[in-house]
């Protein structure tokens, strides 16, 4: 099938990735744009785990505050180098995150941030629920696995759903900034505050 330089363009506008990267997804997949979509976030994940042990000491810090001045958030996003600090993407990026977190109110950045207290909370919750609702024993321990699963997936930073784009995980925006930038980027640590909370 022949790559028309509208596709490539259609398909950069969707995945922000470069010119070269999405003629040869397009390429790979037959022009097919949903798999050249997948093809893509598949080739930012590869390159964000290569990066993942490098060191994130340069960054910015973003701060986000709501309409009323009612909620602010604070949040760190690290890099490797100065020089994709200063870059409108790696910006861009941080604002939009801090703005998510504003919206999504998570509770932790990763999994394992999450209070075992909390935790536990919601997993006597599931229990209770899953007893309640008069299903087997055996039954139960797998309800509430699939329940906690759900559960980081509402309040972990990196699993949510952005805000502006529900079918992107704030993960996948992160790897997508990697691949594009190249170097290792990392959300280190936010705050949220809102008035009255």
């Amino acid at each position: 099938m022949q790559i028309t330089s509208q596709m490539v363009k259609e398909l950069r506008d969707k995945t922000n990735a470069g010119m070269m990267d999405c003629k040869k997804a397009l390429n790979e997949t037959g022009g097919d744009m949903e798999k050249a979509v997948d093809f893509l976030r598949q080739k930012g994940l590869a390159v964000a785990q290569k990066r993942a042990d490098r060191a994130t000491s340069e960054g910015v810090i973003e701060t986000y505050i709501h309409a009323g001045g009612k909620l602010g958030v604070m949040v760190e996003v690290g890099c490797e180098t100065d020089f994709v600090a200063k870059n409108s993407d790696f910006q861009d990026f941080a604002k939009n995150v801090a703005m998510h977190i504003a919206a999504a109110s998570p509770i932790a950045i990763r999994r394992e941030e999450v209070p075992a207290d909390a935790l536990e909370r919601e997993r006597n919750i599931y229990k209770q629920q899953a007893l309640d609702s008069g299903k087997p024993e055996n039954i139960v321990e797998k309800i509430i696995d699939g329940k906690i699963d759900k559960y980081y997936g509402e309040v972990c930073l990196m699993e949510q759903k952005y805000v502006k784009n529900p079918d992107l995980s704030i993960q996948d925006l992160l790897n997508e900034l990697i691949a594009t930038l190249g170097e290792n980027i990392s959300i280190k640590r936010f705050a949220r505050f809102q008035v009255g909370a």
